[in-house]
């Protein structure tokens, strides 16, 4: 045998069969999306609002902050969700100020004089820089908390450059509004001082009333829900609290789940080094004071400061078991950074799944029989050379799939059918060129080798065009028509190389030992 010939076949052999071993057994190393394996799909719409207005509030802190350290007691006011106004600097200072303190403590923000006012406003670009981190962060947390609620193979984006909608697919997904209120939860925790001296109220304007100079610009009234012994709402009261937070669930170093005095689950925390500084300070000068424990603007627990408390803590509240588990999860995975509402939601049930799998699965074996049956009739024994590529393509297609750890779709079978047909239509070009070559009188050998050379042009025009269209379904589609994108695009290759390739390999391989081929059954 020729050896260039015996290195094709060798390297042909070869990629037939890892690919074989990579996807077997298929239902094993096949990743099958929600639409086959049943689960939940939703397009979440991160609140970039919510970022841009923490990053305001953090600004107007360090801000006063700073002034108050240079002696000027300002007050501030806020007048956008990204500006605010500051009052009480003399002009003199405008300088001094803009120069030491908004380029050094405050980048991204810009200061203007209006009247007795300085006009504090974030710049256009750090606005859009801040929404799309905020994204980016919500995505990435979001990630975090389905990895710790077990979710196998989970598929989570954005929908693109500059977009505020996060993709989030969970495939085997059997409690799907406890996974959705886990990846919503804001987990936004805050530690805060009551107010000296009022006490919880059972209505909000009880409590406002109760405040000896009312409802100032640093206080706020929070509710707090009241359970029984079965966990289940049996009424509220209201808290006056600072608005100046102690710390946040920024300062978390680690949570866990624990147990009460009575045994009630709680959770147990443990504060990072500076963390654990600023809570020490503030409970050791607060003594006998109410601190309250606040989730996503609720209060979970008020606890009188009996002593200094350093970097660890116990939090407190009417929990389930479960409502400590999915706490824990979002509390080690981080706050989000801003809120998240639900665009789309859909639950693809076990049995739907696999009905699909079912139809999918005959209509791919429909498709190919019809197929070879075309071949076998329209090309006679050279369509066994057809078949025979067919076959090899529909491994290397499911052995890519498996390799590369992509997610099989419903639309991605439709894709692997598509396949099957683009297989075969390079075959049918090749097969009609050595035809018309026969016809004007070539040798079977010279008509084979005219016939490939003559078709690869028109084989890769057609391809390349559909592997393009098949990379913008993969840049600006979601789910099933990114799973039909990937398959469409592997289905590509290992067509052009069935085609192209191996099917030549197995005419010459045919053909490499005689000396003269009087006919070829085409």
């Amino acid at each position: 045998m020729d050896r260039n010939l015996l290195y094709r076949g060798l390297l042909i052999a070869t990629i037939v069969v890892v690919m074989a071993i990579s996807a077997y057994p298929p239902e094993e190393k096949i990743n099958l999306g929600l639409d086959l394996q049943g689960g939940m799909h939703l397009v979440l719409k991160v609140k970039t609002d919510d970022a841009i207005r923490a990053e305001t509030d953090n600004t107007i802190d360090t801000l006063v902050r700073e002034l108050a350290d240079r002696d000027i007691q300002a007050t501030t006011e806020r007048t956008g969700i990204d500006t605010f106004d500051v009052l009480g600097v003399p002009s003199a200072k405008d300088s001094e100020i803009e120069d030491d303190v908004v380029e050094v403590y405050l980048p991204g923000w810009k200061m203007a004089r209006s009247g007795d006012r300085l006009q504090i406003s974030l710049t256009p670009g750090e606005a859009n820089n801040l929404r799309s981190m905020s994204v980016n962060q919500a995505q990435e947390t979001i990630r975090n908390r389905v990895d710790a609620f077990g979710v196998g193979e989970p598929i989570i984006h954005d929908e693109g450059a500059g977009s505020d909608r996060i993709v989030v697919q969970l495939p085997g997904v059997d409690d799907p509004e406890r996974v959705k209120e886990l990846i919503q939860n804001t987990a936004f925790l805050e530690f805060r001082l009551s107010v000296a001296g009022v006490g919880p109220g059972d209505t909000q304007q009880q409590v406002i009333d109760s405040l000896p100079g009312g409802l100032t610009d640093d206080i706020e009234v929070m509710k707090e829900e009241l359970r029984d012994e079965n966990k289940r709402t049996i009424g509220e009261q209201w808290w006056a609290l600072e608005k100046k937070r102690v710390i946040t669930g920024r300062d978390l170093k680690t949570a866990r789940m624990s147990s009460g005095d009575f045994g009630e689950p709680t959770v147990a925390f443990i504060l990072t080094s500076d963390g654990g500084e600023k809570f020490a300070e503030v409970t050791g000068a607060n003594i006998g004071r109410g601190l309250s424990i606040v989730l996503d603007n609720q209060v979970m627990s008020v606890a009188t400061i009996q002593d200094r408390i350093r970097d660890q803590g116990v939090i407190h509240g009417s929990f389930t078991q479960q409502e400590v588990q999915d706490l824990v999860t979002v509390l080690r995975s981080g706050a989000l950074p801003a809120g998240l509402t639900v665009l789309e939601e859909r639950t693809v049930g076990p049995s739907l799944g696999r009905d699909s799998i079912e139809k999918g699965s005959r209509a791919g074996m429909l498709g190919g029989l019809l197929v070879v049956l075309t071949m076998l009739v329209v090309y006679k024994l050279t369509g066994i050379n057809a078949v025979t590529a067919l076959g090899l393509n529909v491994i290397l297609v499911f052995g890519a799939l498996a390799s590369f750890g992509a997610v099989l779709t419903l639309p991605g079978i439709a894709g692997i059918v598509l396949t099957i047909g683009m297989a075969v239509d390079a075959n049918v070009l090749v097969f009609e060129r050595i035809r018309e070559e026969l016809r004007s009188g070539r040798t079977v050998k010279s008509a084979i080798s005219a016939g490939f050379e003559k078709a690869l042009s028109s084989i890769l025009d057609a391809n390349i065009t559909t592997l393009i269209a098949a990379m913008f379904l993969f840049m600006f589609g979601t789910g099933p028509i990114r799973g039909f994108a990937v398959t469409l695009s592997v289905g590509i290759f290992a067509s052009v190389f069935t085609a192209v390739f191996i099917s030549r390999f197995l005419f010459d391989a045919l053909y490499s030992r005689r000396d003269r081929v009087e006919k070829l059954s085409i």
